[in-house]
């Protein structure tokens, strides 16, 4: 019998750089999204507003990608394994951070925003541990 908790097979200390890119990733997509409805002064008048901007993308990304093993062993080894669990992974974390946007944050989730929200954390996010991979060899 493995002793493992379910959790525990689903977070490999070795993933801990892809936890790390994927945060910078989150941010800096919501971020650029961000700034191309609204300005840098706007931000800068404004400095918690990223926050609500970022907190339910982050809490559906920190809820979802263990649970998916975004951080298992499997998604530290390469880009293979990787990048396809970083995008189930984003998926449905997407879906939660929409639906704490439309509820709980400032925002809402229309179609079109779900769309683009879904699309470009995919691109980012797979973009980016394909690039890891391929820059770690």
């Amino acid at each position: 019998m493995d002793d493992q908790s379910f959790l525990g097979r689903r977070l490999d200390r070795a993933a801990a750089p892809l936890a790390v890119g994927d945060l910078l990733v989150l941010l800096t997509f919501l971020t650029l999204g961000t700034l191309r409805h609204s300005s840098v002064a706007f931000l800068t008048d404004r400095p918690a507003y990223l926050l609500g901007v970022w907190a339910p993308f982050v809490i559906g990304w920190a809820i979802v990608a263990p649970l998916v093993g975004a951080y298992s062993a499997g998604a530290a080894e390469t880009a293979k394994s990787s990048v396809p669990l970083v995008v189930r992974s984003w998926v449905p974390a997407a879906a939660v951070g929409l639906a704490l946007r439309a509820v709980a944050f400032r925002g809402g989730a229309a179609p079109a925003f779900a769309v683009v929200v879904v699309v470009t954390g995919t691109v980012a996010l797979g973009g980016w541990r394909a690039l890891y991979f391929r820059l770690r060899r």
